[in-house]
């Protein structure tokens, strides 16, 4: 049996940073990290393109919590504590400064993760932290005052463990066995399948700010849209993903969305096409691009409108106009499945958050339990705020287990 004061499970983001800041505050106790795979910090890597998506340039608590679908409540508190601002300076006294790019997403300025994954790599290391690969958990079981943690490459005896295996099915079984209630996972940052004339062949297309919502629910949102080979991307349609993510799961994926491409109302609209019509009379509608929609789809749109591209604004009847002003402030679309956003796996679900004290991120039912990061059923929009849940959660639970 190999004894450690405290045993960090999940070699990634969320794990390190509890590691290093644990073995930091508290230099007698001897930390490691287990991990099932033959590298650590792979997610680390892929994350934001490559770049690392660091955190987010929202500094007010308030503000940050309404980009968690879940864990708006419980992350209050902990915000207060430990926020965007914390987790720059951390960076920046261990040699990555960030950067804030024009959509608030912040990077290390080198613009590679691997800077991230060195400095922790670096960090483990100056703090004696032990990194062990493919130590893969089998059973975790409590004996009076400690945990015994079987792995496939031995025994463990450890005072304290923090769970950072982020979505891990098996890893919620172990939890379940020790009392734990576990919320469903469902995919939650996702794009939408969508096959439809007015957007093929116009992959690569983005409208900046769209409104959309899913028919027949409260479930909206708005900014940029981007057109794939496969249907819809971008900021507007990760959001309702991951706000949506039960709803969405409950329909199979199935369902129909309205889009507003340019946020106006149908009145509106309506109203300065009848003036168009007036002052651009002898042009043709194919050509005379309005409303800044991008060319391609305004396109696509007027053909969908019953008209053609020789037709004149001055030709224009009552039907094309109504169904020109519809199609451009309420598009229907169905979607018909989702693809996974990139390499970013995100999951709603996890230990349920009233089984949990958020000062401390400790197991209310299991003394000495902690947990960091996706492990619970906590997720958020994309841009950075995953990973600052990760370090929140991740430098609380070490304050309270480096005490």
């Amino acid at each position: 049996m190999i004894e450690k004061d405290v045993l960090v499970i999940g070699g990634g983001a969320a794990g390190f940073f509890a590691a290093i800041n644990v073995a930091e505050q508290n230099p007698k106790l001897k930390v490691a990290i287990l991990e099932r795979g033959k590298e650590v910090l792979t997610k680390v890597k892929v994350s934001g393109g490559g770049r690392c998506n660091v955190t987010h340039s929202e500094f007010i608590p308030q503000e940050l919590v309404l980009n968690y679908p879940r864990g708006e409540k419980e992350l209050l508190g902990p915000f207060h504590q430990f926020m965007t601002g914390d987790t720059i300076d951390w960076f920046e006294k261990r040699g990555v400064p960030l950067k804030i790019e024009a959509d608030g997403r912040m990077f290390p300025t080198t613009d590679s993760s691997q800077t991230i994954i060195d400095c922790f790599l670096k960090e483990a290391n100056k703090h004696k932290v032990e990194v062990l690969i493919n130590h893969s958990v089998k059973s975790i079981q409590k004996k009076a005052d400690s945990f015994e943690i079987e792995t496939t490459e031995g025994i463990f005896s450890s005072k304290k463990v923090l769970i950072a295996t982020g979505s891990n099915p098996k890893i919620w079984k172990l939890l379940e066995d020790l009392g734990h209630s576990i919320s469903n996972p469902v995919p939650s940052l996702f794009t939408f399948n969508i096959k439809d004339e007015r957007i093929q062949d116009i992959p690569g297309v983005v409208v900046n700010n769209v409104l959309v919502n899913v028919v027949d629910s409260h479930l909206e949102s708005s900014g940029p849209l981007l057109i794939t080979h496969w249907g819809m991307s971008a900021p507007a349609i990760l959001k309702l993903s991951a706000f949506g993510a039960l709803e969405l799961a409950k329909r199979n994926y199935k369902f129909d969305i309205k889009i507003n491409f340019i946020n106006k109302s149908f009145e509106d609209v309506l109203d300065v096409l009848k003036e168009l019509k007036q002052t651009l009379a002898k042009k043709t509608v194919y050509k005379s691009t309005q409303f800044d929609v991008p060319k391609r789809l305004w396109q696509n749109l007027i053909l969908a409108s019953k008209m053609n591209q020789e037709t004149r604004w001055a030709d224009l009847n009552k039907e094309q106009l109504d169904m020109l002003a519809s199609q451009l402030t309420q598009a229907i679309f169905t979607v018909e499945g989702k693809s996974t956003f990139k390499e970013e796996f995100v999951t709603a679900g996890g230990v349920e958050l009233k089984e949990v004290n958020f000062k401390t991120f400790e197991s209310k039912l299991i003394p000495n339990l902690y947990f960091a990061g996706e492990v619970l059923n906590i997720d958020a929009v994309t841009g950075g705020f995953n990973f600052q849940h990760a370090w929140t959660s991740a430098y609380l639970a070490a304050q309270n287990i480096s005490r």
